[in-house]
């Protein structure tokens, strides 16, 4: 797929629109991280585009007392790819992710 030409303000535009969804996501791993949001209420405001977006392995990182090594046994015990992304969860992942941390 051949990327589309874009004009110098089109490609400033998305630029910025980018940043600002990896600041809010970075705002979002923060909350969790101290401890200020669950894992609960993050699924919750899964519709969220900034949210939706988010990798699952990023966000299970993200949990106190979670590092690297205990997301990616949780998610391959779970049967969750390494690039799967939170809209991309199905319910019986979601379900199982729920029951475990939720």
């Amino acid at each position: 797929m051949a990327l589309p030409n874009l004009s110098p303000e089109d490609r400033a535009r998305a630029l910025a629109k980018a940043a600002e969804a990896r600041q809010k996501r970075a705002e979002i791993r923060a909350k969790i991280k101290a401890g200020g949001m669950t894992f609960a209420a993050v699924m919750k405001k899964a519709d969220d585009p900034v949210i939706a977006r988010m990798k699952v392995s990023t966000l299970l990182e993200s949990l106190p007392g979670f590092g690297k090594a205990k997301a990616a046994k949780l998610m391959e015990e779970l049967g969750i790819s390494d690039s799967r992304r939170v809209q991309g969860l199905g319910a019986r992942q979601r379900e199982q992710l729920m029951e475990r941390l939720g």
